[in-house]
Protein backbone atom coordinates (compact mmCIF):
# COMPACT_ATOMS: atom_id res chain seq x y z
CA UNK A 1 0.00 0.00 0.00
CA UNK A 2 2.97 2.36 0.54
CA UNK A 3 3.46 2.53 -3.24
CA UNK A 4 -0.10 3.85 -3.67
CA UNK A 5 -0.44 6.04 -0.56
CA UNK A 6 0.94 9.16 -2.25
CA UNK A 7 -1.36 8.79 -5.25
CA UNK A 8 -4.38 8.13 -3.03
CA UNK A 9 -3.49 11.25 -1.05
CA UNK A 10 -3.48 13.32 -4.25
CA UNK A 11 -6.85 11.89 -5.30
CA UNK A 12 -8.35 12.71 -1.89
CA UNK A 13 -6.84 16.21 -1.99
CA UNK A 14 -8.08 16.85 -5.54
CA UNK A 15 -11.58 15.62 -4.59
CA UNK A 16 -11.58 17.97 -1.59
CA UNK A 17 -10.49 20.80 -3.91
CA UNK A 18 -13.44 20.04 -6.21
CA UNK A 19 -15.92 20.14 -3.32
CA UNK A 20 -14.43 23.11 -1.46
CA UNK A 21 -12.57 25.10 -4.16
CA UNK A 22 -12.40 28.36 -2.17
CA UNK A 23 -9.82 26.85 0.19
CA UNK A 24 -7.44 26.27 -2.73
CA UNK A 25 -7.92 29.42 -4.79
CA UNK A 26 -6.95 32.23 -2.45
CA UNK A 27 -6.11 33.12 1.14
CA UNK A 28 -7.10 36.66 1.96
CA UNK A 29 -6.15 38.63 -1.11
CA UNK A 30 -3.39 36.23 -2.19
CA UNK A 31 -4.09 34.03 -5.21
CA UNK A 32 -2.72 30.56 -4.41
CA UNK A 33 -1.90 29.87 -8.07
CA UNK A 34 1.03 32.21 -7.48
CA UNK A 35 2.65 29.35 -5.53
CA UNK A 36 2.88 27.02 -8.54
CA UNK A 37 6.08 28.37 -10.11
CA UNK A 38 8.01 28.80 -6.80
CA UNK A 39 7.05 25.24 -5.78
CA UNK A 40 8.26 23.89 -9.13
CA UNK A 41 11.53 25.79 -8.78
CA UNK A 42 12.08 24.26 -5.33
CA UNK A 43 11.40 20.77 -6.75
CA UNK A 44 13.78 21.34 -9.67
CA UNK A 45 16.43 22.68 -7.28
CA UNK A 46 16.12 19.43 -5.32
CA UNK A 47 16.57 17.48 -8.56
CA UNK A 48 19.74 19.46 -9.24
CA UNK A 49 21.23 18.66 -5.83
CA UNK A 50 20.95 14.94 -6.59
CA UNK A 51 22.63 15.24 -10.00
CA UNK A 52 26.28 15.01 -10.96
CA UNK A 53 28.46 14.44 -14.02
CA UNK A 54 28.04 10.69 -13.43
CA UNK A 55 24.43 10.98 -14.59
CA UNK A 56 25.73 11.62 -18.11
CA UNK A 57 28.02 8.58 -18.16
CA UNK A 58 25.02 6.48 -19.15
CA UNK A 59 25.09 8.13 -22.58
CA UNK A 60 28.52 6.60 -23.20
CA UNK A 61 27.66 3.24 -21.60
CA UNK A 62 24.31 2.64 -23.36
CA UNK A 63 24.03 5.20 -26.19
CA UNK A 64 21.53 3.15 -28.19
CA UNK A 65 19.10 2.81 -25.27
CA UNK A 66 19.38 6.53 -24.45
CA UNK A 67 18.70 7.59 -28.05
CA UNK A 68 15.76 5.17 -28.38
CA UNK A 69 14.32 6.46 -25.09
CA UNK A 70 14.64 10.12 -26.07
CA UNK A 71 13.27 9.62 -29.59
CA UNK A 72 10.37 7.58 -28.26
CA UNK A 73 9.63 10.15 -25.60
CA UNK A 74 9.61 13.23 -27.81
CA UNK A 75 7.90 11.50 -30.75
CA UNK A 76 5.34 9.09 -29.31
CA UNK A 77 3.69 11.23 -26.63
CA UNK A 78 3.27 14.43 -28.72
CA UNK A 79 1.88 12.51 -31.71
CA UNK A 80 -0.46 10.39 -29.56
CA UNK A 81 -1.70 13.57 -27.85
CA UNK A 82 -2.39 15.28 -31.18
CA UNK A 83 -4.23 12.19 -32.45
CA UNK A 84 -6.35 11.93 -29.29
CA UNK A 85 -7.49 15.56 -29.29
CA UNK A 86 -8.44 15.14 -32.95
CA UNK A 87 -10.54 12.08 -32.06
CA UNK A 88 -12.14 13.48 -28.90
CA UNK A 89 -12.75 16.89 -30.52
CA UNK A 90 -12.99 18.94 -27.30
CA UNK A 91 -15.24 22.00 -27.40
CA UNK A 92 -12.49 24.05 -25.78
CA UNK A 93 -9.35 24.53 -27.88
CA UNK A 94 -7.41 25.42 -24.72
CA UNK A 95 -8.27 22.11 -23.02
CA UNK A 96 -7.15 20.28 -26.19
CA UNK A 97 -3.92 22.29 -26.12
CA UNK A 98 -3.37 21.13 -22.53
CA UNK A 99 -3.40 17.50 -23.67
CA UNK A 100 -0.78 18.29 -26.32
CA UNK A 101 1.25 20.29 -23.78
CA UNK A 102 1.54 17.29 -21.43
CA UNK A 103 2.60 15.20 -24.43
CA UNK A 104 5.45 17.60 -25.22
CA UNK A 105 6.92 17.52 -21.71
CA UNK A 106 10.13 15.70 -20.66
CA UNK A 107 9.85 12.82 -18.22
CA UNK A 108 9.74 13.65 -14.52
CA UNK A 109 11.32 12.43 -11.30
CA UNK A 110 8.52 9.90 -10.81
CA UNK A 111 9.93 7.82 -13.68
CA UNK A 112 13.13 7.15 -11.72
CA UNK A 113 11.20 5.85 -8.70
CA UNK A 114 8.87 3.74 -10.86
CA UNK A 115 11.88 2.28 -12.71
CA UNK A 116 13.40 1.24 -9.38
CA UNK A 117 10.19 -0.49 -8.25
CA UNK A 118 9.85 -2.20 -11.67
CA UNK A 119 13.42 -3.58 -11.46
CA UNK A 120 14.24 -1.69 -14.63
CA UNK A 121 17.51 0.08 -15.51
CA UNK A 122 17.52 2.94 -12.97
CA UNK A 123 20.80 4.42 -14.28
CA UNK A 124 19.32 4.60 -17.78
CA UNK A 125 16.14 6.15 -16.38
CA UNK A 126 18.09 8.91 -14.62
CA UNK A 127 20.14 9.58 -17.78
CA UNK A 128 17.06 9.86 -20.03
CA UNK A 129 15.22 12.06 -17.52
CA UNK A 130 18.23 14.36 -17.15
CA UNK A 131 18.88 14.77 -20.87
CA UNK A 132 15.17 15.10 -21.72
CA UNK A 133 14.86 17.88 -19.13
CA UNK A 134 17.90 19.71 -20.53
CA UNK A 135 16.53 19.40 -24.09
CA UNK A 136 13.05 20.58 -23.09
CA UNK A 137 13.68 24.36 -23.45
CA UNK A 138 14.16 23.76 -27.17
CA UNK A 139 12.08 20.68 -28.01
CA UNK A 140 8.98 21.44 -25.92
CA UNK A 141 8.28 24.89 -27.46
CA UNK A 142 9.09 23.57 -30.96
CA UNK A 143 6.72 20.60 -30.63
CA UNK A 144 4.06 22.73 -28.98
CA UNK A 145 4.31 25.31 -31.76
CA UNK A 146 4.05 22.57 -34.41
CA UNK A 147 1.22 20.51 -32.88
CA UNK A 148 -0.50 22.82 -30.41
CA UNK A 149 -0.26 26.00 -32.47
CA UNK A 150 -3.49 25.12 -34.27
CA UNK A 151 -5.38 25.31 -30.94
CA UNK A 152 -3.77 28.26 -29.15
CA UNK A 153 -1.14 30.86 -29.96
CA UNK A 154 2.34 29.68 -28.94
CA UNK A 155 5.26 32.06 -28.53
CA UNK A 156 8.37 29.88 -28.96
CA UNK A 157 10.79 32.30 -27.30
CA UNK A 158 8.52 33.08 -24.35
CA UNK A 159 7.93 29.38 -23.64
CA UNK A 160 11.64 28.64 -23.91
CA UNK A 161 12.44 31.38 -21.39
CA UNK A 162 9.69 30.13 -19.05
CA UNK A 163 11.15 26.59 -19.12
CA UNK A 164 14.65 27.93 -18.49
CA UNK A 165 13.32 29.93 -15.55
CA UNK A 166 11.14 27.18 -14.08
CA UNK A 167 13.43 24.17 -14.52
CA UNK A 168 16.92 24.69 -15.93
CA UNK A 169 17.98 27.63 -13.73
CA UNK A 170 16.99 25.89 -10.44
CA UNK A 171 18.66 22.65 -11.61
CA UNK A 172 21.90 24.49 -12.37
CA UNK A 173 21.80 26.16 -8.93
CA UNK A 174 21.21 22.72 -7.38
CA UNK A 175 24.18 21.29 -9.29
CA UNK A 176 26.42 24.11 -8.04
CA UNK A 177 25.23 23.66 -4.45
CA UNK A 178 25.84 19.90 -4.73
CA UNK A 179 29.36 20.54 -6.02
CA UNK A 180 30.33 23.11 -3.38
CA UNK A 181 28.41 21.84 -0.34
CA UNK A 182 28.41 18.09 -0.99
CA UNK A 183 28.07 17.07 2.69
CA UNK A 184 25.25 19.52 3.35
CA UNK A 185 23.28 18.31 0.32
CA UNK A 186 22.99 14.87 1.92
CA UNK A 187 20.66 16.49 4.44
CA UNK A 188 18.70 18.25 1.69
CA UNK A 189 18.35 15.06 -0.37
CA UNK A 190 16.92 13.21 2.63
CA UNK A 191 13.90 15.50 2.76
CA UNK A 192 13.57 16.73 -0.84
CA UNK A 193 11.49 13.71 -2.01
CA UNK A 194 8.90 14.55 0.67
CA UNK A 195 9.01 18.25 -0.23
CA UNK A 196 8.58 17.34 -3.91
CA UNK A 197 5.59 15.10 -3.24
CA UNK A 198 3.87 17.72 -1.08
CA UNK A 199 4.64 20.41 -3.66
CA UNK A 200 3.13 18.42 -6.55
CA UNK A 201 0.06 17.58 -4.43
CA UNK A 202 -0.49 21.28 -3.63
CA UNK A 203 -0.10 22.24 -7.31
CA UNK A 204 -2.65 19.62 -8.42
CA UNK A 205 -5.15 20.77 -5.77
CA UNK A 206 -4.76 24.44 -6.77
CA UNK A 207 -5.28 23.68 -10.47
CA UNK A 208 -8.25 21.42 -9.71
CA UNK A 209 -9.92 24.17 -7.68
CA UNK A 210 -9.11 26.89 -10.23
CA UNK A 211 -10.41 24.86 -13.17
CA UNK A 212 -13.36 23.32 -11.31
CA UNK A 213 -16.06 24.62 -13.67
CA UNK A 214 -14.24 23.35 -16.76
CA UNK A 215 -13.58 19.99 -15.09
CA UNK A 216 -17.27 19.55 -14.35
CA UNK A 217 -18.02 20.06 -18.07
CA UNK A 218 -15.36 17.77 -19.57
CA UNK A 219 -14.00 15.84 -16.58
CA UNK A 220 -15.00 12.30 -17.61
CA UNK A 221 -13.95 12.70 -21.24
CA UNK A 222 -10.66 14.36 -20.28
CA UNK A 223 -9.87 11.62 -17.75
CA UNK A 224 -10.45 8.96 -20.43
CA UNK A 225 -8.33 10.86 -22.96
CA UNK A 226 -5.51 11.32 -20.43
CA UNK A 227 -5.62 7.67 -19.37
CA UNK A 228 -5.39 6.46 -22.99
CA UNK A 229 -2.51 8.88 -23.59
CA UNK A 230 -0.61 7.50 -20.60
CA UNK A 231 -1.22 3.83 -21.48
CA UNK A 232 -0.18 4.40 -25.11
CA UNK A 233 3.10 5.78 -23.81
CA UNK A 234 3.87 2.57 -21.91
CA UNK A 235 2.76 0.32 -24.78
CA UNK A 236 4.49 2.08 -27.68
CA UNK A 237 7.55 2.80 -25.56
CA UNK A 238 8.00 -0.86 -24.58
CA UNK A 239 7.39 -2.40 -27.99
CA UNK A 240 9.35 0.34 -29.74
CA UNK A 241 12.34 -0.57 -27.56
CA UNK A 242 11.73 -4.26 -28.35
CA UNK A 243 11.81 -3.39 -32.03
CA UNK A 244 15.35 -2.07 -31.55
CA UNK A 245 16.22 -5.25 -29.62
CA UNK A 246 17.08 -3.58 -26.35
CA UNK A 247 17.51 -5.74 -23.21
CA UNK A 248 14.36 -6.41 -21.18
CA UNK A 249 15.40 -4.03 -18.38
CA UNK A 250 16.00 -1.25 -20.90
CA UNK A 251 12.64 -1.94 -22.59
CA UNK A 252 10.88 -1.49 -19.27
CA UNK A 253 12.83 1.70 -18.62
CA UNK A 254 11.98 3.19 -22.03
CA UNK A 255 8.29 2.31 -21.50
CA UNK A 256 8.27 4.11 -18.15
CA UNK A 257 10.21 7.11 -19.47
CA UNK A 258 7.86 7.50 -22.43
CA UNK A 259 4.68 7.00 -20.38
CA UNK A 260 5.48 9.33 -17.49
CA UNK A 261 5.56 13.08 -18.16
CA UNK A 262 6.59 16.07 -16.06
CA UNK A 263 3.05 17.20 -15.26
CA UNK A 264 4.34 19.79 -12.80
CA UNK A 265 6.31 21.61 -15.50
CA UNK A 266 3.26 21.56 -17.78
CA UNK A 267 1.19 23.12 -15.00
CA UNK A 268 3.78 25.85 -14.55
CA UNK A 269 3.78 26.65 -18.27
CA UNK A 270 -0.03 26.74 -18.30
CA UNK A 271 0.12 29.29 -15.48
CA UNK A 272 2.68 31.39 -17.33
CA UNK A 273 0.31 31.42 -20.32
CA UNK A 274 -2.46 32.68 -18.04
CA UNK A 275 -4.54 29.59 -18.85
CA UNK A 276 -4.11 27.38 -15.78
CA UNK A 277 -7.88 26.79 -15.53
CA UNK A 278 -8.02 25.30 -19.04
CA UNK A 279 -4.61 24.35 -20.45
CA UNK A 280 -3.60 23.26 -16.94
CA UNK A 281 -6.40 20.70 -16.52
CA UNK A 282 -4.84 17.83 -18.50
CA UNK A 283 -1.53 18.10 -16.57
CA UNK A 284 -3.46 18.17 -13.28
CA UNK A 285 -5.23 14.93 -14.23
CA UNK A 286 -2.18 13.28 -15.79
CA UNK A 287 -0.21 13.46 -12.50
CA UNK A 288 -2.47 11.21 -10.38
CA UNK A 289 -3.33 8.93 -13.33
CA UNK A 290 0.30 8.24 -14.25
CA UNK A 291 1.18 7.55 -10.61
CA UNK A 292 -1.63 4.98 -10.30
CA UNK A 293 -0.86 3.22 -13.60
CA UNK A 294 2.90 3.50 -13.09
CA UNK A 295 2.69 1.98 -9.61
CA UNK A 296 0.53 -0.90 -10.86
CA UNK A 297 2.82 -1.58 -13.83
CA UNK A 298 5.94 -1.41 -11.66
CA UNK A 299 4.48 -3.78 -9.05
CA UNK A 300 3.53 -6.27 -11.77
CA UNK A 301 6.95 -6.09 -13.43
CA UNK A 302 8.76 -6.41 -10.09
CA UNK A 303 7.22 -9.88 -9.69
CA UNK A 304 8.35 -11.01 -13.16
Amino acid sequence: MKNYFYTLSIIVGATFAMIFPTYFTQIGGFQLKGLIVPLLQIIMFGMGTTMSIKDFEGVLQTPKSVVVGLLGHFMIMPLVAFTLVSIFDFDSAEIAAGVILIGCMPSGLASNVISYIAKANVALSITITTIATLLSPFLTPALMKLLGGTFIQIDFLTMMIDILKITIAPIIVGLIVNKIFRKQTDFINTYMPLVSMVGIAIIICIITATGRENLIKVGGVLVLCTLIHNLCGYTFGYWGAKLFRLPEQDCRTVAIEVGLQNAGMASGLALQMGKVATVGLAPALFGPIMNVTGSLLASWWSKK
